[in-house]
């Protein structure tokens, strides 16, 4: 991947623009430029702070502390707009799932085939108790 100017903004063009947040120290295990793009974009696809900061090599931590410096307000923006789209696409592959359903192809003993169909419960139950705090929030300030 070609090394990004550290100050010209990171995925111009798309909502989730941003300029990078400056390093504190040269490191090469750091938050450069480069991360921090591959960062929002793991975080777009994925929707968890978690798991897109593992992608790319880094800690959950160490993300949050980056967000925290000063100079990291576009970058903490980039962060929400990307959070809120991968949470979004989570939301509607679970609802995929509900109402499609899910194929489970399962090889038995002495090589018999068992394939079975149906909703994925588990994935809409997180789904729907992630997504029922805000409506509750919303349904109590009524």
């Amino acid at each position: 991947m070609e090394h990004p100017d550290s100050s010209a903004p990171l995925l111009a063009g798309t909502c989730l623009a941003f300029t990078p947040v400056s390093a504190q120290r040269r490191r090469a295990d750091g938050w450069t430029p480069e991360i921090q793009l591959c960062f929002i974009r793991a975080l777009e696809a994925m929707g968890s702070v978690g798991r897109a900061a593992k992608a790319v090599g880094m800690g959950r931590r160490s993300a949050y502390r980056l967000r925290e410096r000063p100079g990291a307000e576009d970058f903490a923006a980039a962060w929400d707009r990307a959070l809120s789209m991968g949470r979004m696409r989570q939301f509607d592959y679970a609802m995929d799932r509900a109402l499609n359903g899910v194929t489970t192809v399962r090889i038995l003993r002495g090589g018999a085939i068992d394939v079975t169909g149906g909703p994925d419960m588990d994935i809409v139950r997180a789904a729907l108790r992630e997504d029922a705090a805000p409506l509750k929030a919303t349904k109590d300030t009524f």
